[in-house]
């Protein structure tokens, strides 16, 4: 604990920015933690209860109901699709795929660029407080008399270390929540596919029995016709 109380004090313009380093990569994490449980859908709780309002109200209802939710995959790629529903079941799929490549994905990235920036940056930094504090030291030797040169510039070696290790303290985490981020959007994106299916396959059985329904009354209005 001296030893980095002595860090502290003598090598502060090192500490000092590596500190807020630290900060911002903590803040960094702990902000896209929380985002991603913002956006993330239920979608056990919300795809039977967007399907029964798609059969009773139609697209318009659906659309509706997605507009009023926060999340991401009602809120941007089930808009997309009903949307552009009337156009068809080819257009619905287009668009929801565009979506998810140049607009949900790219907006997904957020941060995690500059958390990797953060924990290159931070090692870098503490490696360049190192060589420096250690050119220092070695020049303190060479100038010492006596035998007992080394041995007393000894305790400044390892203070000179102190710089690398708060720098792979704070690198460290940096990537080890990037790499967890990142396998999260992959999962994430294989979901959104699969919910963007789902609603190709719901709309198709939407479509399906509206047509049924419209021969059917169709039909009975041809048969009241032909008994006139």
């Amino acid at each position: 604990m001296s030893a980095l109380v002595k860090f502290i004090t003598h090598d502060w313009y090192f500490f000092f920015p590596m500190f807020f380093m630290s900060v911002a990569g903590i803040t960094l994490v702990i902000w896209r933690g929380l985002l991603n449980m913002s956006i993330a859908t239920k979608e056990n709780e919300f795809l039977p209860a967007f399907q029964s309002r798609l059969e009773k109200d139609g697209v318009e209802g659906a659309l509706k109901m997605c507009r009023a939710r926060t999340d991401v995959i009602p809120k941007k790629l089930f808009v997309q699709g009903l949307e552009v529903s009337k156009q068809g079941l080819a257009a619905s799929r287009r668009a929801m795929a565009n979506t998810i490549e140049l607009e949900i994905v790219p907006e997904l990235n957020f941060l995690l660029p500059t958390m990797l920036a953060i924990a290159k940056i931070a090692t870098m930094v503490g490696l360049l407080g190192t060589v420096i504090s250690m050119i220092g030291t070695f020049n303190a030797i060479q100038t010492s008399t006596g035998s007992g040169g080394v041995a007393s510039q000894a305790g400044a070696i390892g203070l000179a270390l102190f710089a690398t290790a708060l720098g792979l303290v704070t690198a460290i985490p940096l990537v080890f929540a990037h790499v967890l981020f990142k396998a999260w959007l992959a999962q994430f994106e294989v979901r959104m596919k699969r919910a963007a299916q789902k609603l190709i396959v719901l709309l198709q059985a939407q479509k399906a029995g509206t047509l049924k329904a419209s021969a059917a009354a169709k039909a009975t209005s041809e048969a009241v016709a032909t008994k006139r």
